[in-house]
């Protein structure tokens, strides 16, 4: 109980002094969290070793953008991350929780295809498809464009459209999904990021 209040402060402070804006700030952390705890409540009696490791599912899950290089320097955001889960994770755990948010982003899998976590493997997917989840939300998307690009509505709409169009949309086309219940919670949530787009596209055209 008092290790995850910290995390949650940590998170907390972390967005505060690093200025992370809402679409990967304390709600996202909280909801990737859920979205784990989620997956591995329904994955667990398939795969038993995800019970063993549930300390660092969480632990990653949560603070996964804490260390993002969208909003600091990426080794010093994992230093800090250290500084904090010294106290209560092994060496083997800290490494683990490393490896998994260091490889677990949308580009690096893209870009070098899934690491080899040995018997961390379904953990690692876990934490990675618990993030892809999350970005089935289209205001969140919106909000990331509105921050980082200071857009107008019309702008933020357009690329956070392409995002689903050409990204978010293929996830089960392009692999990204290994697990039943992902897959059938991604099929959910879809009707209703296209609803999203539906709204934001009357709300901007309103006269």
């Amino acid at each position: 109980m008092i290790f995850f209040t910290k995390i949650i402060h940590f998170i907390m402070a972390t967005t505060k002094l690093r200025s992370i804006d809402e679409s990967h700030g304390i709600m996202h952390s909280l909801q990737t969290l859920h979205n784990a705890y989620a997956i591995v409540d329904n994955e667990k009696y398939n795969i038993p070793e995800l019970k063993e490791q549930e300390k660092i599912i969480y632990v990653a899950a949560a603070i996964h953008d804490m260390c993002d290089n969208k909003y600091m320097p990426e080794d010093e955001g994992i230093r800090k991350i250290d500084e904090l889960l010294i106290e209560y994770l092994e060496l083997e755990e800290m490494d683990i929780v490393h490896e998994i948010i260091g490889k677990m982003s949308y580009s690096k899998v893209k870009k070098n295809g899934f690491p080899d976590m040995g018997k961390y493997q379904f953990a690692y997917n876990v934490v990675r498809e618990a993030d892809l989840l999350g970005a089935y939300d289209f205001d969140r998307a919106m909000v990331y464009h509105l921050y980082q690009k200071n857009s107008d509505l019309n702008d933020a709409y357009f690329d956070s459209m392409q995002l689903f169009l050409t990204r978010t949309f293929r996830h089960e086309h392009d692999g990204l999904l290994t697990f039943d219940y992902t897959r059938v919670r991604a099929n959910e949530l879809k009707p209703e990021s296209l609803k999203q787009m539906k709204n934001w596209r009357r709300i901007i055209h309103m006269k």
